[in-house]
């Protein structure tokens, strides 16, 4: 291995969906969030269960694109993220995304004045919606052509910005993704699309935890992370209220270190956070923390760790 720093490599800018839903359980509401399994030779965390998304295309962020979003422009949309421009690319990606991978459309009908999602209740708006799905995962037809040939309009101001989360710096794949929250339209149901993912299940987030530390629930760390933070919330209600009045969500850009189990995620406000910045920037010495971690290593990393970001212990070497 070459003693020589390795350079951080350059985030590809990425947008999840987190769908939720209430449900029924002893009498009262209950918010249960969307997932989807990827399948298990993905390049990135195959077999694991995941919030439907994946990365902003060139399209995405083209002027049509725009001209196909409903209740926020891009000024707007740059603004709650706080960058210069092009914001509402990531609306469009995760949109899209939820559609590919979960068959769930965030969308208006054009024609429509009542200002609802496309309700597939009706059979034959359900049969359009697959057909439609199935064209475009089969890349014979384009998804804003999709869109603008069944007179449909991206529902952006449905969808909430929720978290900010950057793959930690010496990761050989990183994503600079921005996670959202919708609710489930009416008459939806979320499917796998058997290609890129091939399980589909609604769970609360503390059973979605509860099954991944008993091993039962393969999630990676920004995953869980999420699913902690939206299951603070009682209702899907409360959840959305929450993301559309919240002014400012922070970046998170997780730093690995050593510790006793090998390594160890810190998140930013934890102790050592500062000083594992300058070490993952390239500092040498003693710690040098991921550096002496092979490629392989670090991608692992993100799925060997619990929800207190160090390595679970099942996993350790005997």
């Amino acid at each position: 291995m070459s003693d020589s720093p390795r350079s951080p490599s350059v985030p590809r800018d990425a947008a999840t969906v987190m769908l939720v839903r209430d449900a029924q359980v002893s009498g009262s509401d209950t918010l249960e969030v969307c997932m989807v399994r990827r399948h298990i030779d993905s390049d990135f965390v195959g077999g694991a269960y995941v919030f439907p998304g994946g990365k902003v295309d060139v399209e995405d962020k083209a002027t049509p694109a725009a001209e196909l979003c409903t209740g926020r422009t891009d000024v707007e949309a740059s603004e709650i993220l706080g960058i210069g421009a092009g914001g509402l690319a990531f609306w469009v990606a995760g949109i899209r995304e939820c559609f590919e991978e979960a068959g769930v459309l965030l969308a208006y009908r054009v024609d429509a004045s009542d200002g609802r999602l496309v309700d597939a209740s009706d059979p034959e708006v359900n049969a359009r919606l697959a057909s439609m799905r199935v064209a475009l995962n089969a890349g014979e037809i384009d998804f804003l052509e999709a869109c603008r040939e069944e007179g449909l309009s991206l529902a952006v101001d449905r969808v909430h910005y929720f978290s900010h989360w950057i793959t930690p710096e010496l990761n050989p794949k990183r994503y600079d993704t921005r996670f959202f929250v919708a609710a489930l339209p009416a008459g939806q149901v979320a499917v796998h699309d058997d290609y890129e993912t091939v399980d589909t299940v609604w769970v609360r987030p503390s059973e979605a935890l509860e099954r991944a530390s008993a091993g039962e629930f393969d999630l990676i760390f920004p995953t869980m992370k999420n699913l902690q933070a939206v299951g603070r919330f009682s209702t899907s209600t409360e959840l959305l209220s929450a993301a559309a009045a919240v002014e400012r969500v922070p970046t998170i850009l997780p730093r690995v270190v050593a510790d006793d189990r090998g390594f160890r995620i810190l998140l930013p406000g934890d102790p050592g956070y500062e000083e594992a910045m300058s070490i993952t920037a390239g500092d040498r010495g003693e710690a040098r923390g991921a550096e002496s971690l092979s490629r392989s290593e670090l991608n692992e990393i993100i799925r060997s760790v619990g929800v207190d970001g160090r390595k679970k212990p099942e996993q350790d070497s005997p």
